[in-house]
């Protein structure tokens, strides 16, 4: 059953997402991008403090909204809440965290690029 809520989740966020991405195509910044992750941020920022403050979100509801719709909507929102969550106990492996996600990420991009010609 939990599986399944993800996937709901996930295929709502991704159909969003894609949506979002068309109703921008052919911007010359990547728009649609930005305004997915953070948006995508805020609301996780948001779901996320309401389940540590009160359990506001049941876990079967948390699964379908936060780990399945915005894991579909953006992955970025997971790695900005880490992000924070981890500086609040040590700022040295959050800011570690942010550069090995980017410039790892940036890498893996460049590699992968080259790999297919």
């Amino acid at each position: 059953m939990r599986f399944l809520l993800v996937g709901i989740g996930g295929g709502a966020g991704s159909v969003l997402r894609y949506a979002i991405g068309l109703a921008l195509a052919g911007a010359t910044f990547p728009y649609a991008t930005l305004i997915v992750n953070v948006v995508g941020c805020f609301f996780i920022g948001l779901a996320m403090a309401s389940v540590e403050r009160t359990p506001l979100l049941a876990p079967d509801l948390r699964l379908l909204l936060v780990v399945g719709f915005l894991g579909g909507f953006t992955t970025f929102s997971a790695f900005g809440y880490e992000s924070v969550a981890l500086f609040k106990t040590n700022a040295t492996l959050a800011a570690l965290n942010v550069a090995a996600n980017i410039f790892l990420g940036l890498a893996a991009v460049i590699a992968g690029r080259s790999i297919a010609g």
